[in-house]
């Protein structure tokens, strides 16, 4: 009877120490998954930050010493559009917009943030080998640009083979060669022709950008829209017939989406618009535009002040909460009707 008792509890006790044992080695995989779900989380939110604006004469400055050179016209331009890009593959946490593994596929706000400047990187780029760096319609395209435009509009998505950032570095690696012939007084091929038709070309392509982004920033808490499409053309046509009111609104999940994406934008364009301010300070002083460029360069300053909500709040344009969104518009729209009227002054004699 003794015996029967003692190997009854001799395998209980042995059954309890394998409990133990799972249960143990439960709790040593689930504290390694919270461990590294709170570190994700951190650096999530270390990723998170946006860069600071910086002093784009200073950095061409430093950068034309680094390569033995001068600041010749257009140098502070392209020196801006390769800083530009190279932030967006060296800030904090890298280039965040195609990563497939956390914390940078948890997040949204900085590959949206990403998507604005590199928007603006492209534009540039565009009107740099079409229009900047071209005397007229008929001369020929500058070789590096013709090599740096195309990468820059690569896919911002793609991980791997290839992934977009080895793509864009060869932009930017274009980009530096442009640079050093253009600031090389023994290469003439590389040209910068700071011009008002130039700048006006550039211009029309920030106003259309900037009015976009303030059309669906203000449609966050949804607003009515007319068909405005054959508005003052009584024989204008459009290939499909349109509701003639509709109310536009941009879904909940999608609103911070929209607002760190004009964050975005408007930090390149505070770097790019002084580039402008220096490389074409003489032809903005004779067509008497210089100040309202800099106005221009104070509003979208504006967007860049610190978010102290730990979300983008969305309420009513009158209600008790504030509208993140709707604020952003307002310095979006002043900015866009700035350049309408700077386009007017580069325009006139």
């Amino acid at each position: 009877m003794n015996n029967k008792v003692s190997d009854f509890l001799r395998h209980r006790r042995e059954d309890f120490q394998d409990y133990l044992g799972g249960g143990a080695l439960a709790r040593i995989i689930g504290g390694v998954v919270g461990i590294y779900f709170i570190l994700t989380l951190a650096l999530g939110w270390w990723w998170s930050s946006e860069p600071e604006l910086i002093d784009v004469t200073q950095y061409s400055e430093t950068l034309a010493a680094d390569m033995d050179r001068k600041v010749v016209t257009g140098f502070t331009t392209s020196a801006t559009l390769i800083y530009l890009s190279e932030t967006l593959l060296d800030k904090t946490g890298g280039y965040l917009s195609n990563d497939i593994f956390p914390p940078g596929i948890w997040l949204d706000n900085i590959p949206r943030w990403e998507y604005g400047v590199l928007v603006q990187v492209r534009d540039l780029a565009r009107v740099f080998r079409k229009e900047l760096s071209r005397s007229q319609s008929q001369s020929v395209e500058d070789s590096d640009l013709t090599i740096a435009e195309p990468q820059f509009h690569f896919d911002n998505s793609s991980w791997a083979l290839p992934a977009s950032e080895s793509e864009y570095r060869r932009g930017i690696g274009a980009m530096y060669k442009y640079l050093a012939r253009l600031s090389d007084p023994q290469q003439a091929d590389a040209q910068f022709y700071a011009r008002a038709d130039n700048l006006r070309s550039w211009l029309s392509e920030v106003e259309n950008r900037l009015g976009s982004l303030s059309r669906r920033l203000s449609e966050s808490v949804g607003r009515q829209q007319l068909d405005l499409g054959l508005a003052g053309d009584v024989s204008a046509k459009q290939s499909t017939s349109a509701e003639g009111s509709q109310v536009r609104k941009t879904p909940w999940l999608k609103i911070d989406d929209v607002f760190y994406e004009a964050r975005g934008t408007a930090w390149a364009l505070v770097h790019i618009l002084k580039a402008i301010e220096h490389d074409f300070r003489s032809v903005l002083v004779n067509k008497n535009a210089l100040v309202s460029l800099q106005q221009i360069i104070l509003e979208l300053e504006a967007t860049q002040d610190d978010v102290w909500s730990p979300m983008i709040l969305n309420g009513g344009g009158f209600g008790f909460l504030a509208n993140h969104s709707l604020t952003m518009s307002s310095y979006i729209s002043r900015a866009s009707a700035a350049i309408i009227d700077l386009r007017d002054l580069l325009q006139q004699g």
